[in-house]
């Protein structure tokens, strides 16, 4: 019930423009940092375990910030759900193309940090560029549809779901199309190596480094970042990757979670720190969350 109340609200709002939707969502943001009192705290472990170096203080300003970025987007996907597709690309721009276009005709992964506005650079990018991109099916089949069906509408983006595994993936980028890839995540012991992230050891996959190797594509990396108000999001991609896969799994993996590092340092308000991203610990360490 809660889920379709929440979607019907965003439906509602989308048609408003963004310098009424942009402070709506804001205000959506602090309100669920109010009361979603597990999510907080697991944000507020985040920081703490990130930024050892800022006071309690300026932690949870930060996860407040956090809150209000994320609240935003949730209230912006409308425009990506039900929005023309005109207003979609207004919403999001998109800058160094040049890096993409430089690979050539070599296969691509477009490696994406799980900032708040990766689904505006994703859709964004499929009324112009088709590319493929993996999925997690969602527990509540309303939610679950509505994602499939607005990250798909505006053109044949080939979602692969999780369960599929990699081959259907390799055989899209072999036809030429992109990778859409979000490997930034704690999704358990498999496939995983722990590797820092802030310094703390995270279970993190090592896909990136095994589909480069296996299909030959070079990773570009694709940001996407909130501007203030009625800006909307600026998608940014960056240079090739050099030297990668460099025949060294651990190094390859620690490359990746350095550069989105960087990424976080730059906008760290941004970054999705409701996930328990230190949830899978190494043999005899305790339970973070």
């Amino acid at each position: 019930m809660m889920t379709r109340f929440g979607l019907a609200l965003v439906w509602l709002l989308h048609g408003l423009p963004l310098r009424w939707l942009a402070p709506l969502g804001r205000g959506l943001g602090r309100l669920l940092y109010a009361l979603a009192a597990e999510r907080r705290r697991v944000v507020l472990t985040n920081l703490k375990l990130c930024f050892p170096q800022l006071d309690e203080a300026s932690r949870k300003d930060l996860a407040r910030r956090h809150f209000a970025a994320f609240g935003r987007s949730l209230l912006e996907h409308g425009i990506l759900w039900w929005g023309s597709r005109e207003r979609v690309m207004q919403l999001v721009s998109i800058e160094g193309l040049e890096h993409w276009r430089a690979v050539g005709d070599r296969p691509v992964i477009w490696l994406v940090p799980h900032f708040v506005g990766l689904d505006m650079g994703a859709i964004r990018l499929t009324a112009e560029h088709p590319f493929v991109a993996m999925y997690s099916r969602q527990k509540n089949p309303a939610f679950d549809a509505v994602l499939y069906q607005g990250r798909t509408r505006l053109g044949p983006a080939q979602m692969i779901s999780r369960q599929e595994g990699l081959r259907p993936v390799a055989r899209a980028m072999k036809s030429g199309m992109p990778f859409y890839y979000l490997p930034d995540m704690d999704y358990g012991e498999r496939d995983s190596i722990f590797v820092p992230f802030f310094g703390v050891s995270a279970a993190t996959i090592t896909g990136l480094s095994r589909i480069a190797a296996l299909t030959g594509a070079v990773v570009v990396p694709a940001v996407t970042e909130q501007l203030p108000d009625d800006k909307g999001y600026r998608l940014r991609f960056h240079p090739a990757w050099s030297d990668f896969p460099s025949g060294d799994l651990a190094a390859d993996t620690r490359r990746m979670n350095a550069f989105i590092e960087d990424q976080v340092r730059a906008m760290p308000e941004q970054y999705y720190w409701l996930h328990k991203r230190f949830k899978t610990r190494p043999p005899g360490e305790a339970r973070i969350y």
